[in-house]
C-alpha cells in the first residue's frame, strides 16, 4: 500500500506542474461526472461538535472505493492553525484492500478549485474576463489559479474582512501578472465581475452577496456555505438564477438552498452539475442568465483526485512509498497469528 504525505504531493505537483495538475483533475472530474450513475453515493456523515464539524465522505465505483476524513473548525484561526484538514483512502473494490492513504488537505484545495472551474466552464459566459473572490483564505489562490487556466482573466477583484488575508493572497498571486484590485466590500466585487467565487469561513446564515448587486450574465460559485446553518447568498439570488448543485440529497441540507422553502427547491434547482457535464441538461441558456453553482463538496470529487494520485504513482517508480499497514503475502491467509509469534 502507498502512503502519500505532504512531501510527495509537493514532488508530484512540482514534477507535473500545477497547471497540468489542474487540467488532469478537471479531465478526471468530467469523466467521473459523466459516469455519475455508475457510482454508489450517500450524503456525508457529519458529527457536529462544539467548535465545528467532523465528517466522513465515502463513495464507491466499479473499481475503487474511497473516503475522506475532513473537519471544519473555524475557531482554529484564532490558534494560528488550519481550519480544515483532511486525510483520505483509496481501496480496491475487488479485494477490499486499501491501495493508498493520502494527505487530503492540499488535495481538497486542488479538487475544490477544479470542481469550481469545471462548473464555471459549463455555466459561465465563455468571454468572462473579470474574476471576483470574496474570502482570501487558504482556498483562494487555488480558485484563482484554476480559473486563470480556463478563462482569459484580465482583472481580479477581491475582498476579505481580514486585511492580512487580502495581502497574503495578493502576494501569492502576483507572479501570475494579472491586475489585482482590492475592494472595500463584497458589493464592490460583485458589481464588477463576470464570475464571483464566495469562499468564506463565515459561520451562520449570511448574505455575503445580495441580490441587488448581481448583474445579468453573472456566474456565482458559492463554495463557503457547506453545512447546516452556514450559508453565504441572499436567497433572492437563488430565486432569480439557474441553480445547479452536486448531489441534491446532500445539498438540500448543507447548501445555500437550505434557505429556500421546501416547495421552492424543485423550481429553483435546475439540476445536478453532472447532468450538465453529461449533456443531459442545459446550464446557461443565454448571456443574460444568472447562474449559481451551490457547492458543498462531494465525495466523488475526492475519489477523482485520489484515483489520479494513485495512477501517477503507479507510473513513476520514484514516487512509490510503500508501507506494510495491513497483513499481506501470508503463507497461510488464515494464520494471522503467525505475524506475532
Amino acid at each position: 500500500m502507498f502512503i502519500v504525505d505532504i512531501s510527495l504531493i509537493q514532488q508530484i505537483v512540482k514534477s507535473i506542474g500545477s497547471d497540468n495538475f489542474f487540467r488532469k483533475i478537471v479531465l478526471g472530474l468530467e469523466k467521473d461526472f459523466k459516469n455519475w450513475n455508475s457510482f454508489t453515493k450517500v450524503p456525508r456523515s457529519a458529527m457536529h461538535v462544539p467548535n465545528g464539524v467532523i465528517e466522513l465522505m465515502p463513495v464507491c465505483g466499479d473499481q475503487y472505493y474511497s473516503f475522506k476524513y475532513v473537519n471544519g473548525h473555524v475557531p482554529n484561526q484564532q490558534k494560528g492553525i488550519l481550519t480544515i484538514v483532511a486525510t483520505g483512502m483509496l481501496a480496491s473494490v475487488e479485494t477490499g484492500f486499501p491501495l493508498l492513504i493520502s494527505e487530503m488537505t492540499i488535495l481538497t484545495a486542488f479538487r475544490t478549485a477544479a470542481t469550481a472551474v469545471m462548473a464555471s466552464k459549463y455555466l459561465a459566459r465563455k468571454n468572462s474576463s473579470r474574476l471576483g473572490i470574496i474570502g482570501c483564505g487558504a482556498q483562494s489562490e487555488f480558485q484563482i489559479m484554476s480559473h486563470c487556466l480556463f478563462f482569459n482573466i484580465k482583472e481580479i477583484f477581491y475582498f476579505d474582512i481580514n486585511d492580512e488575508a487580502m495581502r497574503k493572497m495578493a502576494k501569492n498571486i502576483m507572479p501570475l501578472g494579472i491586475k489585482m484590485i482590492p475592494c472595500a466590500n463584497s458589493r464592490q466585487v460583485a458589481e464588477n465581475c463576470d464570475i464571483i467565487i464566495t469562499v468564506t469561513a463565515a459561520r451562520g446564515k449570511n448574505k455575503i452577496l445580495e441580490n441587488s448587486w448581481i448583474k445579468k450574465g453573472t456566474h456565482i460559485n458559492g463554495i463557503g456555505g457547506d453545512c447546516p446553518n452556514k450559508t453565504e447568498l441572499d436567497v433572492d439570488i437563488l430565486r432569480n438564477s439557474r441553480v445547479f448543485v452536486e448531489f441534491l440529497e446532500q445539498t438540500i441540507y448543507e447548501g445555500d438552498i437550505q434557505n429556500l422553502e421546501p416547495e421552492e427547491i424543485k423550481q429553483v434547482v435546475k439540476g445536478e452539475l453532472w447532468e450538465v457535464v453529461a449533456g443531459l441538461k442545459n446550464g446557461r441558456i443565454n448571456d443574460d442568465d444568472i447562474t449559481v453553482f451551490d457547492s458543498v463538496g462531494f465525495a466523488l470529487e475526492d475519489y477523482t483526485i485520489l484515483r489520479l494520485i494513485y495512477e501517477i504513482i503507479l507510473n513513476d517508480q520514484s514516487l512509490k512509498k510503500l508501507v506494510n499497514l495491513i497483513p499481506e503475502n501470508l503463507l497461510n491467509c488464515t494464520d494471522l497469528y503467525s505475524l506475532i509469534k
